[in-house]
């Protein structure tokens, strides 16, 4: 998926300080855009209260949409560097294409992990047989220094970790929890969870208080450390925390997001991370011209036109 929501912002992870002391609990509204076919994005990260949690720089909320009719989700192909995207289906299919040649639909429980590394681009869009709902959620995440410029690559994982606990159902989408260890290849500490409710029910997580954590209401309602949750609001947890009351009035589906406070500075423009304002620039010069970043084969529209940074702009906070 694409930074699609109107109005390109510059993000720098140094502009918000991590917050670690154990009674934080803040909430950051998401930003809500209507796109296409009345597909519904609630963008929580990165927000103006907080750009990332542990490694995770970007989450998406799509839908829950009726895509019956019309062409469904449909973003042409783009580029990426710097970062991993990481798609988790909770309702529907995506059909994935990318510059390596891969094609995947991804269904309901599976996740795709595309590392982006030194540059790589990918469409995705609706299967033309496909089911009435639509919902998904997908994840950036930055990666180190170190592993930046690694070689791209791609990984489908139909299968995951879950276990059920005071009838609460999860699945361990990324780290270690319950005794398992989810296969998803990550190079940060990270944990990523799906928790759903059929009913009432009421459950603790144990966490790791060296992670910052924050949780998303996907449907439903929660209560999250005692605080009254509905979707369209991330709340942001801090670390040192040693467990998570969690209660469902209803029938609900969250999201617990976690990790180590990512100690490198980011800068985020569009799809592109990087280091500094001068490789932002040469991503967008690169992409818009047709160099580095392969190409899509088979998606039936048009590549994605990267935004020029504003003129005269300058990043704040711009990372060292």
């Amino acid at each position: 998926m694409s930074t699609v929501l109107p109005g390109n912002e510059v993000s720098a992870s140094a502009e918000c300080p991590n917050r670690n002391a154990e009674d934080v609990l803040l909430r950051l509204p998401a930003r809500v855009a209507t796109l296409g076919e009345g597909m519904t994005i609630r963008r929580a990260l990165p927000n103006q209260g907080k750009r990332m949690i542990g490694a995770w720089c970007f989450l998406d909320h799509a839908g829950p949409v009726d895509v019956s009719h019309g062409d469904g989700m449909r973003v042409g192909p783009h580029p990426h560097t710097g970062l991993q995207t990481f798609t988790w289906m909770v309702d529907g299919e995506f059909f994935h294409r990318d510059s390596l040649g891969c094609e995947q639909l991804i269904r309901p429980g599976q996740v795709n992990l595309m590392t982006a590394g030194r540059g790589i681009s990918h469409s995705e869009e609706s299967p033309a047989q496909r089911s009435p709902l639509l919902q998904a959620a997908q994840l950036w995440i930055a990666l180190p220094n170190d592993k930046r410029h690694i070689a791209p690559a791609f990984e489908h994982y139909p299968e995951l970790p879950r276990n059920q606990q005071d009838g609460v159902n999860m699945t361990l989408l990324v780290g270690e929890a319950f005794g398992e260890k989810a296969p998803t290849r990550v190079y940060s500490p990270l944990l990523g969870m799906d928790l759903r409710s059929d009913g009432i029910a009421s459950t603790q997580i144990p966490l790791r208080p060296d992670f910052e954590y924050g949780v998303l209401v996907l449907t439903g309602s929660a209560e999250v450390a005692g605080e009254t949750l509905l979707p369209g609001e991330l709340l942001y947890l801090g670390q040192h925390r040693q467990t998570l009351s969690l209660h469902f009035p209803e029938a609900t589906k969250i999201l617990l997001i976690g990790g180590e406070p990512f100690a490198e500075g980011i800068l985020l423009w569009w799809n592109f991370i990087g280091r500094s304002q001068a490789e932002i620039e040469s991503y967008i010069r690169q992409w818009n011209a047709g160099k580095d970043f392969g190409e899509v084969r088979g998606y039936p529209g048009e590549r994605l036109r990267a935004p020029e940074l504003p003129a005269g702009m300058r990043f704040r906070g711009e990372a060292t």
